[in-house]
């Protein structure tokens, strides 16, 4: 998918374009900047959740809990928690909730 910035979308009180919502956070001073190196991630959970037909918010929600649960995990086993068959059945586990795949 090609985002322009005819983009339509979901927004919080119905469809919105890309160029609309980010003239109402200018309006508003909620605009903000991310670094280079995370653009790609962000334009890709963008679209992912356009195509799909959810909020782009919903897709950073996700984003953050997958994280979140993801480093949990990792963290768990690197401290000797869980072994690494659970660590692997947990990140299994996490994928199919979140992607949806499985």
């Amino acid at each position: 998918m090609k985002i322009t910035l005819d983009t339509q979308f979901n927004g919080s009180f119905g469809p919105v374009t890309l160029r609309e919502a980010v003239k109402q956070l200018k309006a508003h001073e909620l605009d903000c900047t991310i670094p280079r190196e995370t653009l790609d991630v962000k334009v890709s959970i963008f679209s992912e959740c356009v195509e799909r037909g959810f909020t782009p918010l919903r897709g950073e929600i996700m984003a953050a809990y997958y994280t979140a649960e993801h480093d949990a995990v990792s963290e768990a086993f690197g401290e000797g928690l869980i072994t690494e068959g659970e660590l692997r059945q947990k990140q299994l586990d996490l994928s199919r909730i979140v992607v949806g795949s499985g």
